[in-house]
Parts: structure tokens; sequence; C-alpha cells
């Protein structure tokens, strides 16, 4: 009997212990699975402009939703709310604006902001290049690409002392001043990524 005893005794711990393994090894992939991925680092954000088309989508509510140009003044109307600032903020925190507002007629709104087609990204190419004028961009664009769009230099072009021509925030107008020789030869001149608005000239 002791030794029956003694061997039952010993199978059952074993059992036990196999069994807390297993556990512990499920315990372990489900805590492991629990732990969602890091997000990826992601770039700026866009900035909305006049002139973009945007769709506003409220969920369950298609009275509310619907496709609002940004007028020339950086506003959006829409019912309930009437006039909406969107013009400098991004989709996300234009989404949050209108959230915020909506909950003063509705409980817990769902809001998406989504922009349809880039139509405020313009810079102007003047002076010595094959085709001055306005360029539409739907993409950050270099001083060196906007050339390009341009069609290049004309044959006399002063590629040396390009001006861009920059409203800051305060409606100011700064210079600054490109040299492109500098800048396709070496590391010495930065490739100026344009702003919506800004001016290039080419003398």
């Amino acid at each position: 009997m002791t030794l029956k005893w003694f061997l039952a005794s010993a199978a059952l711990l074993a059992g036990l212990g196999l069994a807390s393994g297993v556990g512990a090894q499920q315990a372990s992939a489900r805590s492991t699975a629990a732990v969602p991925p890091s997000p990826a680092p992601v770039g700026a954000e866009y900035v909305i402009g006049a002139e973009d088309l945007l769709q506003i989508s409220v969920w369950k509510n298609e009275s509310l939703s619907r496709q609002l140009p940004v007028r020339p003044d950086g506003k959006i109307s829409m019912p309930l709310l009437h006039d909406i600032q969107a013009a400098g903020l991004t989709p996300m925190q234009l989404r949050e604006k209108i959230s915020a507002d909506l909950a003063e007629f509705m409980p817990n709104p769902e809001v998406s902001v989504t922009v349809l087609e880039v139509l405020s990204y313009r810079v102007s190419v003047l002076g010595e290049v094959q085709k001055p004028g306005v360029l539409q961009l739907k993409a950050p664009t270099t001083v060196l690409e906007a050339i390009a769009l341009a069609g290049g230099f004309r044959d006399f072009a002063s590629p040396s002392k390009i001006v861009i021509f920059r409203k800051d925030n305060g409606g100011q107008t700064q210079r600054l001043r490109f040299n492109y020789n500098r800048a396709v030869g070496s590391a010495e001149e930065e490739n100026v990524t344009l702003r919506s608005g800004d001016v290039v000239v080419v003398p």
C-alpha cells in the first residue's frame, strides 16, 4: 500500500506540474497577444487650406454628412454649426472641433474628415523660366522641383540670384535668397521646400 500510494502521489504531482507549466505558457501567450504593437512613427499631418475639398462624415447622420469646399476665407458651412474655421487645421484637429461642437446637439457624435482633393497648395514661378505662372501642387515641392515644373531656365537667367517671396504668419513678406548653382553643386545650399503662396522669382 505504501509503495502504491507513493507511486500514485508522484504521478499526481508530476501531472500537476505539467498542467501548471502548460497553464503558465498559455497565460504568457495570452499576455503577449494582449499587448498591441507600437504604432509606426508618422510624419507631419497635412494642414487644410482654402479651396481644398473635404468629405465630412457623421456616423448614422446623412443629413450632416457631405462634401464641402473650404471657402477663400478658410471656413466651411455645416447645418447646426454654421461657419467653422477649417484652414490652418489638420484633418484630425477639424474632426475634434466638429465633434465637440456637435456634442451640444447629439450624444457622442462620430465624425471623420477626409481631404478629397488638395487645391490650396499653389506656388508661383516667375521671371526667366520657360513656363512662368502658377503651379498647382499636390505634395511637398522644393525650389529645384518647382523650377523643373516651370520648364527650366531661359538662356539669360541668373540661377545664383533667385529670390523666394514668402508671407509669414503676421502677414509680412520675407525675401529668401536661393543660389541654384550651389544647391546642385554642393551641400552648402539647402534645397528649400516651398509653402503654399510662395513666389519664386528667377532674374
